[in-house]
Formats: structure tokens, C-alpha cells, sequence
């Protein structure tokens, strides 16, 4: 056998295993798509091989030898603490949530541990919000501060998990957390903005973030889990609904892979997966039912993001089925520090409550670098927007429509391939700025059906349109 006979079978394998490629886009050289290509799957390849789930010793932790009680009525945040530094004490091993109800606070994760919930199991989290106190190092929209715990956190751990195949319950809805996004039309009702707009001035004006405190007496609502400056993270298998706010929200972390987790939640803000200014993360095989982005990759908000200056990158979500939300993957908008090499495969989306299939999303006062965006192989059922959304005029909370900032955005290589859609408002929605356009967005091999209304194309520079159809013509500018 040849070396180079060798080297394609190589890659045929591989792009089988790694991406389930049907055997007819293999055989016929048009429909090899962006993932299909020898220095794609190289790529592709080498981020894989560097994402690789932790492995935790094989100790268990049992919460109720330690104290806990079934029922969800009892407080148990002291009996899994205990359980916590008995596993971390020992060297690493699970937490093990038993099948039942429990209630708890936070939960704060150590190095080498997993919190494990066994087939039917549910972990409550309080209502209490003094329960999530003191306050500890988090992000809100994309800025530090000090504020209320994550419902599930860990600082500067290696090798951490939440896996299994039980509930995690925010407990959050209408009368919880909730209503302090501001939505509330009872006089005098909480609202977040005022510290949500607080927090931003923070940022602007390079205030510590260990002065930047909220917690008691504010409305900034916690991320159901937040993995913060975290190396070797995986979460797994696991249910997850009524969240505060942000599902799943790795910060400044290093390999991380979430598989097989399904997520149910409604409330505002509630995005399932934001990997934030995150290297080598994998998303894969989940089902996302959201109140916003069913998966939002973001790297910091305005002059904080900068400051931080970690992009995310080398994003892979693939095999993902995506139901209600604002958007099946989103960049941004808090997208300040970059965002760089995104691959999204084989995935699903598909709902009347599905605003848009691809968003990428910023403006003036957010600048970024989003580029090298993969869109391939997936099918999209209906969406209320566009399929394909990048939009520079993303409003800031002082309701500027994004436009008057001195930051350009910058948008280039967004490939879309592959893709099929039976119902959207349009095919395309692309607006850049004259003196900063959207640049090199590639359209190829796709079909786009039922697009009720004209695609929008303003300031594109680059845009590449092969073989796509829209209401069964050939799609033009």
C-alpha cells in the first residue's frame, strides 16, 4: 500500500468515526464539505485529541452516610459538603447523589471529584437566596464581580465533573430568581437592571473586580453551574431544569466535555451551554429546550472582556438536537475577547419557538474577532428568523442599536455547508457596516424552503454562494 493510498484511508475512517459523514458525500467530490478535507480533519483531529474527559478515582461518597435526607424537604447542603471534603480528603472519587429528592445550597466542587446522581435522583436546589451567600468570583453577562454562588461552582480546580443520569432542579420560576430579570409588571418588584447596568460602568471604568460586590440586596441572578479557571471538566448524562439563569457556564477553562445532558428551562436569560473565553471544548449528543441561546459561545463584555483578552476557541458542537430558544448556537454578544475556530456538525434544529439556526452577534461597544465559524451537515425544520444570522447592530442595555462604539467587529470564514431548512422567515440575515463589513461568509450546497420574506444582505464583502437553492431557484445576492 502506498503512503498516500494510506493516508486517505486514514482520513476516510476517521472523518466516519468523527463526524458520521453519510457514505454518499465520501464518494462524490462536490459534497465534500469544509470537515471533509484533509486539513479540516487534521484540525478537527487535533482538538479532539486534546479533549479528554477526567477520570475520578473509584471511591464513592454516598450524601446519606454522611447526613442527607430523602424527601426534598430537609436541608442538606451541610451532609454533601461533608460527603465533598471526605472524597477531596481521600484523593478524588464521586459524590453520589442516591435515588430521591434532596435539597440543598450551593455546591462547591473540589479537584478529582464528580457529584454523581444515580437514576432517580433530584437535587433541589433552595429558593433561599441567602442560602447562595457569600458571595464568590463570577461573571455576569460577561463581567467579573462578586455575587451570589452558582448553584453548582468550582474555582481553580483540576479534574471535576457532574455526571449521571438524574435532575438537577433550579427551583427557579415566575415567584423565584426569576422575576428580578425585570419582567415583572407588579410595582416595586425586583429588577436587575439597575446592577446589571452597574456592573457594566464597573467594567468601563477599571474598578477591581474585588470591589465590584452585589449578592445581598441585588438582582444579579447565578449560573446553575460554573466551572471558573477550571481544568478537566465534564458533565454528563444529567437533566437539568428551571435554572436562575446561564445552564452550563465553563469560565476561562481548559477541556471540557458536556455529553448527553438534556436541558428543559424556560426563564429569561436561561441559555443552555455558554462556554466562556474557554480553549478545547466538545458539546456533544444533547438536547437543548431553552428560554434563550440553546448554546452561546462568549469571551467577556466591552472594556472587561478586553481586559480579561481570553478568546474562546476551538469550539466543537456536534450530533446536538435543538428545540426552543433564540438561537441554536450564538457567538456573542459578549464575544469582546474573540472568538475563534467553531464547528458545528450533524446537528438538529428545529421549532416555531426557534428564533434563528446560526447567530453570530455584536456591535460597537463589543468589538471581537468572531472567525472561522463551520456550520455543515444539519438540518433545520422550521426557525421564526433567519437560518443564518450575523448581525453587527446587536443593542446594548442603554438601547443603542449597537452602532456609535469604537470597536469594528470583525467576521470572516463562516462557512455554511450542508445545510437544509423547510421554513424560516429568510435564508440569510448579513448586516455589517460600510467601514466594517462582514467579510468571507461562504454559502454552499444548501437548500433553504418556504423562506416567507427577502434575505438581507447589507456591507458583505467576500460572500460566496455555490450551489445553494432557495424556494427551489438558484440563490443569489
Amino acid at each position: 500500500m502506498t503512503l498516500a493510498r494510506g493516508a486517505s484511508i486514514l482520513i476516510y475512517v476517521i472523518t466516519r468515526r468523527r463526524f458520521a459523514v453519510g457514505a454518499a458525500a465520501l464518494v462524490a467530490g462536490s459534497r465534500l464539505t469544509a470537515y471533509q478535507t484533509p486539513d479540516r480533519v487534521k484540525e478537527m483531529n487535533t482538538i479532539l485529541a486534546r479533549i479528554t474527559p477526567p477520570q475520578f478515582p473509584d471511591r464513592s461518597f454516598d450524601i446519606v452516610k454522611f447526613g442527607a435526607v430523602a424527601g426534598g424537604e430537609k436541608d442538606c447542603t451541610e451532609a454533601i459538603g461533608k460527603a465533598i471534603a471526605a472524597c477531596a480528603q481521600a484523593g478524588g472519587g464521586r459524590v453520589v447523589v442516591p435515588r430521591g429528592e434532596f435539597l440543598t445550597g450551593p455546591v462547591h466542587l473540589k479537584s478529582n471529584m464528580s457529584l454523581h446522581l444515580e437514576e432517580g435522583s433530584t437535587l433541589k436546589f433552595s429558593r433561599d437566596i441567602k442560602k447562595f451567600l457569600p458571595v464568590v468570583l463570577t461573571r455576569f453577562e460577561g463581567t467579573e464581580c462578586m455575587n451570589y454562588s452558582p448553584l453548582i461552582y468550582a474555582l481553580d480546580q483540576t479534574n471535576i465533573g457532574v455526571t449521571g443520569a438524574g435532575m438537577l432542579d433550579g427551583q427557579a420560576d415566575k415567584d423565584h430568581w426569576w422575576p428580578s430579570k425585570g419582567n415583572s409588571k407588579q410595582p416595586g418588584a425586583p429588577s436587575s437592571k439597575a446592577d446589571a447596568d452597574a456592573l457594566v460602568a464597573m467594567g468601563d471604568k477599571d474598578v477591581p473586580v474585588s470591589q465590584r460586590v452585589f449578592g445581598e440586596g441585588h438582582y444579579l441572578r447565578p449560573a446553575f453551574f460554573q466551572p471558573y479557571r477550571c481544568t478537566n471538566v465534564i458533565i454528563e448524562g444529567v437533566s437539568i431544569r428551571n435554572s436562575p439563569m446561564w445552564e452550563l457556564n465553563p469560565v476561562l477553562c481548559h477541556n471540557v466535555t458536556v455529553r448527553g445532558v438534556k436541558i428543559a428551562s424556560f426563564g429569561p436569560n436561561n441559555d443552555g451551554c455558554d462556554p466562556e473565553a474557554c480553549t478545547d471544548v466538545l458539546i456533544e449528543g444533547c438536547v437543548f429546550e431553552t428560554g434563550d441561546d440553546c448554546i452561546a459561545i462568549k469571551s467577556g463584555r466591552n472594556r472587561d472582556g478586553r481586559r480579561v483578552g481570553v478568546a474562546c476557541e476551538n469550539i466543537i458542537v456536534r450530533d446536538c438536537t435543538m428545540k426552543d430558544g433564540h438561537g441554536g448556537v450564538s457567538l456573542g454578544s459578549e464575544g469582546s475577547g474573540g472568538i475563534h475556530n467553531v464547528f458545528i456538525d450533524n446537528c438538529r434544529m428545529d421549532s416555531p419557538n426557534l428564533q434563528r439556526a446560526l447567530r453570530l452577534k455584536t456591535n460597537t461597544f463589543r468589538g471581537g474577532s468572531y472567525e472561522n465559524v463551520y456550520f455543515t451537515n444539519s438540518t433545520v425544520g422550521q426557525v421564526a428568523e433567519a437560518v443564518v444570522d450575523v448581525d453587527f447592530f446587536y443593542p446594548e442595555y442603554d438601547n443603542r442599536e449597537g452602532r456609535g462604539g469604537p470597536f469594528k467587529p470583525m467576521v470572516s470564514n463562516v462557512v455554511v455547508e450542508h445545510v437544509t431548512s423547510q421554513s424560516s422567515k429568510r435564508a440569510v440575515y448579513l448586516k455589517g457596516y460600510d467601514n466594517a463589513p462582514v467579510s468571507g461568509v461562504r454559502i454552499a450546497h444548501c437548500t433553504f424552503n418556504n423562506v416567507k420574506e427577502a434575505d438581507v444582505i447589507e456591507n458583505v464583502r467576500d460572500l460566496q454562494l455555490e450551489d445553494d437553492k432557495r424556494n427551489g431557484k438558484e440563490m443569489t445576492r
